[in-house]
């Protein structure tokens, strides 16, 4: 590993990965950015202002840094629960429709572009999952950019339709969605390379609007309910 100015050390592969993102963002921004203005508008035009969601998640080496979504809460109720399942009376019509197809998320390709998130990587958590989480695990985790996509995060794509119709949904996800997703994250970073990082986002195209990868998802998370 190369020592970087502020004496961490740099994974191999950091700087062809950094430079993925960029490319990969600025590109995304230019080629979606017709996309992004038609959700933006649909936001706007169903629920008015504000269109952006901002959130505080726990970055690279602990920083707290702002994610960037399109707003599918209520205004004035986003706070509370940090987790939504599909039956929170705090989404819009509109936004349990982005949810669904992860539509809301593509706002981070800037968070991507700014260095606060790389395209591969464990999904970025509000400060409340990571105190849940042991120390150990979470200095693996917190070791790496957290990412839009990765294994763990395709193997719970239908997180949001089994916490539907708990009493507690935020405590089924910290007890038992949430560790399993840690266990998966780290096992994921412990076999990290470039070419996974392809093989990764060409999965999470092949099955992020798949009907039948949101299905399966579902089955092997009821599992550990």
């Amino acid at each position: 590993m190369a020592d970087t100015p502020g004496g961490r050390r740099r994974a191999p592969g950091a700087v062809p990965k950094r430079l993925l993102d960029i490319v990969a963002a600025g590109v995304g921004l230019c080629v979606f950015f017709p996309l992004l203005a038609l959700l933006a508008l649909l936001v706007l035009v169903t629920d008015g202002p504000p269109l952006l969601y901002r959130e505080r998640r726990v970055g690279r080496h602990g920083r707290l840094f702002r994610l960037y979504k399109f707003r599918t809460l209520r205004p004035g109720i986003a706070g509370g629960r940090s987790v939504a399942p599909e039956d929170d009376p705090r989404i819009t019509p509109v936004g349990l429709w982005l949810r669904r197809w992860r539509l809301d998320e593509f706002p981070q390709l800037v968070n991507v572009l700014f260095g606060q998130m790389s395209l591969v990587g464990p999904r970025p958590m509000p400060p409340s999952h990571a105190a849940a989480l042991p120390r150990e695990t979470l200095d693996i985790l917190q070791s790496v950019r957290p990412g839009m996509t990765d294994p763990a995060a395709l193997h719970f794509l239908a997180e949001d339709a089994v916490l539907a119709g708990q009493d507690d949904p935020e405590a089924v996800y910290l007890a038992r969605f949430l560790p399993a997703k840690a266990a998966m994250e780290v096992e994921s970073l412990a076999h990290r390379s470039f070419a996974g990082d392809l093989r990764i986002l060409a999965r999470t195209l092949a099955l992020l609007w798949s009907p039948a990868a949101r299905e399966a998802s579902a089955s092997a998370m009821r599992q550990l309910l």
